[in-house]
């Protein structure tokens, strides 16, 4: 595999894990406050 590649995959992973823990921690904030 291309280096830039590599890099470009890691980079779209981070992102999605980054976005999944955001929308946890935003489900959980909801809960709480219900």
């Amino acid at each position: 595999m291309i280096l830039k590649d590599y890099i470009m995959m890691s980079i779209s992973i981070l992102i999605l894990i980054v976005t999944v823990l955001i929308g946890v921690a935003f489900l959980t904030l909801l809960e709480r406050k219900v």
